[in-house]
């Protein structure tokens, strides 16, 4: 059976806090069980979820246990990244001693599912000029060095006939889609698609999809893509 890669981002589970989505709006309403429904009907052994950041609302990794605990139950291979809320993912090494079979944690690296490669950082605001804050432009370079390490991981595994996926938390780009140091690397280096999340709400004007200089861009924020898997390959 033909594997299939899917991505879904964004989830803010919080089994083992209290912060309900619904807060947020009626679209969250019941919004796990309608992810895990669509999830058991689309979903094969063999396939590959994505599922790039803000995971758990969790504070600490032995809080966040629980959530992944519960995606881990769903069926096929699920990568995670981490997100801009995921403040219980400190030491990957700590993440991935506690995750649950089939569950890879991505960060400065690269991971292979047949003839795909996945690889991918957080990323961060990608500003319309230039970063207000000077933390901000730190952050942001840091996260440009993280994706190229993830990139050159992937280019030292890479063969003839892989399909290249870069996750990232961020966009990576801003609201005018303008180029970024971060769409240079992922054109430089021949990405195929990048996945992406951190966008919330009816206000989002991004699109779901869009197709620039040969690499496909997919927005995957639970909300927006009304809690259902999005087919990436």
């Amino acid at each position: 059976m033909q594997q299939k890669i899917y991505a879904i981002s964004d989830l803010h589970l919080s089994l083992t806090v209290n912060k309900p989505m619904d807060i947020f709006g009626s679209n969250w309403d019941n919004y796990w069980q309608r992810i895990t429904d669509d999830w058991n009907k689309t979903v094969k052994d063999n396939d590959v979820v994505l599922i790039p950041g803000d995971i758990s609302w969790a504070m600490y990794l032995e809080e966040a246990q629980a959530d992944l605990k519960e995606i881990g139950k769903l069926a096929g291979k699920k990568v995670i990244l981490r997100g801009n809320h995921d403040y219980w993912w400190k030491s990957i090494t700590a993440v991935r001693n506690i995750l649950p079979d089939g569950m890879f944690a991505l960060q400065n690296d690269c991971v292979r599912f047949g003839n795909v490669l996945i690889a991918g950082s957080r990323g961060w605001s990608v500003p319309e000029y230039a970063h207000k804050k000077p933390a901000d432009e730190v952050i942001f370079k840091r996260e440009v060095i993280r994706l190229e390490l993830s990139l050159k991981s992937m280019q030292e595994q890479r063969q003839e006939g892989d399909y290249v996926i870069v996750m990232m938390h961020y966009p990576p780009f801003n609201a005018k889609r303008s180029p970024s140091e971060f769409t240079g690397l992922i054109e430089e280096y021949k990405v195929d698609a990048v996945i992406y999340g951190h966008l919330h709400g009816c206000d989002v004007r991004s699109e779901l999809y869009l197709e620039r200089n040969g690499v496909k861009y997919y927005l995957t924020s639970c909300d927006l893509v009304n809690h259902k898997l999005t087919l990436i390959h």
